[in-house]
């Protein structure tokens, strides 16, 4: 999945979430506290299972290949961790 397409299933969720806690204390207390407050409780469990979605990683994603893992000298006293040995020389 993309990173749009992702983006925008967050804000579908933050809006679906947003939505339900007005719709629970606006409209529905009015008929029912105890559905209103299990509304609140569904949708207090969106915004992490959004946030968890919006940043999981795609399999053809890269960042997570840095070449600084491959630097044989990456636990040397005094080495430069932030530029490779082949960086620069």
């Amino acid at each position: 999945m993309q990173g749009r397409r992702r983006h925008r299933w967050y804000f579908v969720m933050m809006g679906v979430c947003l939505t339900t806690f007005v719709l629970a204390w606006a409209v529905v207390r009015l008929w029912s506290v105890p559905v209103a407050i299990g509304m609140c409780v569904f949708a207090a469990v969106i915004p992490p299972v959004a946030a968890v979605f919006a940043n999981k990683r795609d399999p053809d994603d890269d960042w997570w290949n840095d070449p600084r893992w491959d630097d044989p000298r990456w636990d040397d006293p005094g080495h430069d961790r932030d530029r490779p040995d082949d960086e620069g020389r």
